[in-house]
C-alpha cells in the first residue's frame, strides 16, 4: 500500500449543530379549502397583542440564544409569507410578524447522525496567500433527522508542509433556501441562496424540491474551467425522494446562489457522477457506474444531458472484485488524468485505489493501481456501515494530492500524497 500521510484531525457528526429552516407546512398535505399557511396566519392575526406578545416571549426563551439574529430570520420568514398571501404588513405590528415568521421556521440538528463523503475544490478567493499555500472549500454530506442528507461546507488552509487549518464553524449555522411559495413542493431547476450575513463555513443546502426530498448526497464538487476561461464550481449529486435517484448538478460563480439543476439523458438515472474540470476534445466529459459494478466514461455537448458511455474499468483485482466506482473529478497533471476510484472487496470492505487516463483521450487507461492506497485501518473500522473509507473528490496542491474521506459512513479524515509516488505505481 502506497506511504501517505494521513493527517490527525477527524471531523464527527454533532448533534449540537442545529440551524433555523424555513418549514414549510403547506408541504406535509395535499390542499383542501383554505391553505394550511392562510389558516395559520388567519389565527395569528386574530390574537390580541397581549396573547401575540406572550406566545412569541415564549418562542424567544427558548430559541434566541440558539440561534443567530433569530428576531431577523422570523421577520425574514414573515416577508415571504407576506408575499405569498398579499398582506399588509403595515398593518400588522412587529410582534406578529414575529411570531408569523416562527410559525414558519424550524429547528433541525443536520449532522446528528454522520457526517461523510467529503469532496474538496480550490476557494474562489486565494488572496493573501503564501507561496505552497491554497485556500479550500470542503463539502460534506450531512445526515441528520430521518436520516436526510444535506449539504454543509467548511473552507480551509493548506500550506506546502501538509499542515490542515479549517476555519471555525460559527456558534450558529444558517440555511440557503429557495425563495418561493409555500403551498408547493418546487420541480425542476432551483437556485438557493446563502443568508447574506452568513460564512461559507455555517452554511447548509438542504433539500427544496420533491426528487430531492428525501436527500441531497455525496456531492461532487470540481473547479471547472469554460473555454472562454471563466471558472464555475459545478458539482454532481445524487437527488432522492425516498424511492426513486435523480443525477443533478449544483452550479455556483460565487458560493452565495447555488443552481440546483437536474440532469437528463439515461446516464442521471444513475448516482456517483463525476465531471471533468474542462472540456476534452471539444466535449464535457463525466466519470459513471451506470451498471452498479463497472466504471464508464460519458461525453456530452452539454453539461445538462447525459446519456450511456462506455466501459472504463471493470474490476480485476481481489479489494475491488464485488464492485468499482469513481472518488470524484479526475484530476490533470503532465503525465494524464488521476482518477481516484473505490473498490468493494471481501467482507463489503471498500478501498480507494487509482487509474491514469491520457490527457487527450481519457477513454485510454493508461495504468491503475494493483492494490489500495487507502483502505480501512483498525482505527477507521467501526462506524454507522463499517470497514468502509470513501472520498467524492481531492485536488491537487503543488505535488501532492489533498484527499478528505469519509470514514465507516460516520466522519471525515484527511491524507496527503505525493503524486509522484502515486504515479509510480501506475
Amino acid at each position: 500500500m502506497l506511504d501517505l500521510f494521513t493527517h490527525a484531525l477527524r471531523l464527527h457528526a454533532d448533534p449540537s449543530r442545529v440551524v433555523v429552516r424555513p418549514f414549510h407546512i403547506a408541504w406535509a398535505g395535499p390542499r383542501m379549502g383554505p391553505s394550511r399557511t392562510e389558516r395559520l396566519v388567519r389565527e395569528v392575526l386574530a390574537m390580541s397583542p397581549g396573547q401575540a406578545r406572550t406566545q412569541l416571549e415564549v418562542v424567544l426563551k427558548d430559541f434566541e440564544a440558539r440561534h443567530w439574529q433569530t428576531r431577523r430570520v422570523f421577520m425574514t420568514r414573515y416577508d415571504e409569507i407576506e408575499q405569498q398571501l398579499g398582506l399588509d404588513g403595515s398593518k400588522i405590528g412587529d410582534e406578529k410578524r414575529q411570531l408569523i415568521g416562527a410559525y414558519f421556521c424550524h429547528e433541525y440538528s443536520y449532522a446528528a447522525a454522520a457526517l461523510m463523503n467529503p469532496s474538496v475544490v480550490p476557494h474562489h478567493d486565494q488572496s493573501g496567500m503564501p507561496p505552497g499555500a491554497q485556500r479550500i472549500v470542503m463539502s460534506m454530506r450531512a445526515v441528520g433527522e430521518g436520516h436526510i442528507s444535506s449539504v454543509a461546507f467548511r473552507e480551509g488552509i493548506i500550506t506546502d508542509d501538509n499542515e490542515l487549518t479549517l476555519a471555525p464553524e460559527p456558534p450558529f449555522a444558517t440555511a440557503a433556501d429557495a425563495v418561493g411559495g409555500d403551498d408547493e413542493l418546487p420541480v425542476g431547476p432551483v437556485t438557493v441562496y446563502r443568508h447574506r450575513d452568513s460564512t461559507l463555513s455555517g452554511t447548509v443546502i438542504f433539500p427544496v424540491t420533491d426528487q430531492q426530498s428525501k436527500g441531497l448526497e455525496d456531492l461532487r464538487l470540481v473547479e471547472f474551467t469554460h473555454d472562454d476561461g471563466v471558472k464555475e464550481w459545478i458539482g454532481t449529486y445524487t437527488a432522492y425522494n425516498g424511492s426513486a435517484i435523480q443525477s443533478e448538478l449544483m452550479r455556483t460563480k460565487d458560493f452565495r446562489a447555488f443552481d440546483l439543476v437536474p440532469m437528463t439523458g439515461s446516464a442521471s438515472r444513475n448516482k456517483g457522477m463525476a465531471l471533468f474540470p474542462r472540456k476534452v476534445g471539444g466535449k464535457y466529459m463525466m466519470i459513471g457506474r451506470q451498471d452498479g459494478e463497472n466504471v464508464f466514461i460519458i461525453s456530452s455537448d452539454t453539461l445538462e444531458n447525459w446519456d450511456e458511455g462506455d466501459l472504463l474499468l471493470r474490476p480485476h483485482y481481489p479489494w475491488e472484485l464485488v464492485q468499482m466506482g469513481n472518488c470524484g473529478p479526475p484530476i490533470e497533471t503532465d503525465e494524464g488524468w488521476i482518477l481516484l476510484t473505490h473498490g468493494v472487496g471481501a467482507m463489503r470492505k471498500y478501498s480507494i485505489g487509482a487509474a491514469l487516463l491520457d490527457l487527450d483521450d481519457p477513454t485510454k487507461v493508461i495504468g491503475r493501481t494493483k492494490e489500495p492506497i487507502l483502505a480501512a485501518a483498525d482505527q477507521d473500522r467501526e462506524g454507522y456501515v463499517p470497514n468502509v473509507v470513501y472520498t467524492c473528490g481531492a485536488t491537487r496542491i503543488g505535488d501532492r494530492l489533498f484527499i478528505p474521506y469519509g470514514i465507516a459512513d460516520s466522519s471525515i479524515g484527511f491524507a496527503f500524497v505525493e503524486i509522484r509516488k502515486l504515479l509510480d505505481l501506475m
